[in-house]
């Protein structure tokens, strides 16, 4: 402690006495930098909304997710006590950070306003956009930099000049800053084109521009169908900038167990989504004409993202790549009576290519499965009437004696109920099943997943040939359902699956070395 403060106390003399930019001044300025940067660090965690985290028996920090929440009580932190919310912890982490940045090259950063960017080709750009009015980034920012301020305005007087943080320029829809939703929405999307002409203007023209997105599309229902303005006035400045998407890159950005994808079906990727400049040439589609290249194109798509081991709740995300790569091909998609289509129709006309693709999947489920599917979309895992199971089961070319032989269904008194995975026998071995179906497999994959982990899923996955692609479109298929009908906890299930399943098959993999038995079996 007094060697921190008697270096703390000879860097503010030194920031006093010295002037200029090289030499023992340069030097007190970058170790000042440093000691600041470490202190803001400390200010997440030492402050009157944090809470105390019982499994670890430490406090938690402030800024589990970009808000700041109500708190009935505080937990304090001893800023001297060695462990997490110490003043030299946070110093050494930092640290460790510092030396391993590469000690070769000139690395440069500049704050300026992407909508005024200075004119001049052959540039490459990758950039993370902001997110319409989800995430106040200059609000947010106060409560770090007027702790800044106090210690880093003798260095940086120009940066820190102002009270507190600009906000007037920020391109984000925040309704206070403009007066009503109307003219924020019309301020992002303005500036949002101005920025994304600028891009266009100064991009490379052999590279592709790379957007991360991580904007949850399904926001709110209109007539047109589920439709997100966020999404949608992002897309519309990026297509109204002269801008094609040609690719679409799902990647996995995000913590499962961060804060705000705890207990929720919160995005587990960030969509890239790659651009190019549209060509001068391109032509103009009728709206029948774009909607038989989305049928002819989304499916195949699809079942690539699906292949990759996309998560169900990032595959409507992800499907907006490819859909609205057939969209911004064309320079115009147009009515019959002449009005362009608008992003928010053909985002409407994706997501129902989307729900026609999967339920078109099922066209590779047994009967049974069908039959499941059915009766899940209307029932869940809750008791119906028999009649109504039999009227269904004639349908699907199956037999409700059938479903309870199968070990998927339990009848008695006139009612009938799907089995929950938990409700499934421990004892189940798909070799010996003599009416296997892919809907067993889900569910005891899920009920291994969740007493036994992968390693447990791995063990049952090697016991299953044939039917093991079709059960993870099952997954998908019944993560979609769940997620219309906002039930949360089914969906979570189905989409922990799909997110481990690249995991488990390397696991069936790795435990008896098929690798090329394991991939022809399925």
């Amino acid at each position: 402690l007094s060697l921190s403060l008697s270096l703390s106390l000879s860097l503010s003399l030194s920031l006093s006495l010295s002037a200029g930019g090289t030499g023992p001044a340069a030097y007190a300025d970058a170790v000042s930098v440093y000691l600041g940067i470490a202190l803001s660090r400390l200010s997440d965690i030492g402050n009157a909304f944090c809470r105390w985290e019982v499994t670890k028996t430490q406090v938690r920090n402030l800024f589990s997710r970009q808000a700041i929440a109500m708190s009935w009580d505080f937990a304090e932190n001893n800023v001297f006590a060695g462990f997490a919310g110490d003043y030299f912890v946070s110093l050494e982490n930092m640290l460790k950070a510092v030396d391993r940045l590469p000690n070769e090259g000139v690395g440069k950063s500049e704050q300026r306003d992407a909508r005024k960017l200075s004119t001049g080709g052959g540039r490459v750009f990758s950039t993370d956009p902001p997110y319409y009015d989800n995430i106040g980034y200059a609000d947010l920012s106060d409560f770090f930099y007027v702790w800044l301020r106090r210690s880093l305005r003798p260095v940086f007087p120009d940066l820190f000049a102002t009270i507190a943080v600009p906000k007037a320029e920020e391109l984000v829809a925040t309704p206070y800053r403009h007066g009503d939703r109307t003219e924020a929405e019309s301020f992002f999307l303005s500036g949002m084109e101005q920025a994304m002409r600028r891009v266009a203007g100064q991009t490379h023209p052999s590279l592709p521009v790379t957007i991360y997105y991580a904007f949850k599309q399904a926001e709110t229902k209109q007539e047109t169908g589920v439709a997100s303005t966020g999404w949608e006035t992002f897309l519309a400045a990026l297509i109204r900038s002269g801008f094609s998407i040609t690719g679409t890159w799902p990647m996995r950005t995000e913590l499962s167990n961060r804060m705000v994808g705890m207990c929720a079906n919160a995005l587990a990727s960030s969509i890239v989504l790659v651009c190019r400049r549209r060509p001068p040439e391109a032509a103009v589609a009728g709206r029948m004409e774009f909607i038989d290249a989305l049928k002819k194109e989304l499916p195949p798509a699809l079942l690539e993202l699906q292949k990759a081991g996309i998560a169900p709740v990032d595959l409507a995300q992800a499907a907006i790549g490819p859909g609205m790569g057939v969209f911004s091909r064309y320079r115009s998609v147009n009515h019959v009576y002449g009005k362009p289509l608008t992003v928010r129709e053909a985002l409407a006309h994706i997501n129902e290519v989307l729900d026609q693709t999967l339920e078109e999947q099922e066209g590779d489920f047994d009967g049974d499965t069908r039959w499941a599917v059915a009766w899940f979309s209307q029932y869940h895992f809750e008791e119906a009437e028999f009649g109504d199971a039999e009227t269904l089961s004639k349908a699907k070319n199956t037999s409700v004696a059938g479903l309870v032989e199968a070990g998927i269904l339990r009848s008695g008194g006139g009612r009938v109920r799907l089995l929950r995975p938990e409700e499934l026998p421990e004892d189940w071995d798909p070799r010996k099943d003599r009416r296997l179906t892919v809907w067993e497999i889900v569910h005891h994959l899920i009920r291994v997943l969740d007493t036994e982990g992968e390693m447990g899923a791995a063990r049952l996955l090697r016991k299953i040939r044939g039917k093991r692609e079709v059960a993870r479109l099952l997954a998908h298929r019944l993560y979609a359902v769940c997620d219309r009908q906002e039930r949360v906890a089914e969906a979570r299930a189905y989409n922990t699956l799909v997110g481990s399943w690249s995991e488990i098959v390397r696991l069936a993999m790795d435990d008896r070395g098929e690798t090329r038995a394991l991939f022809e079996g399925r």
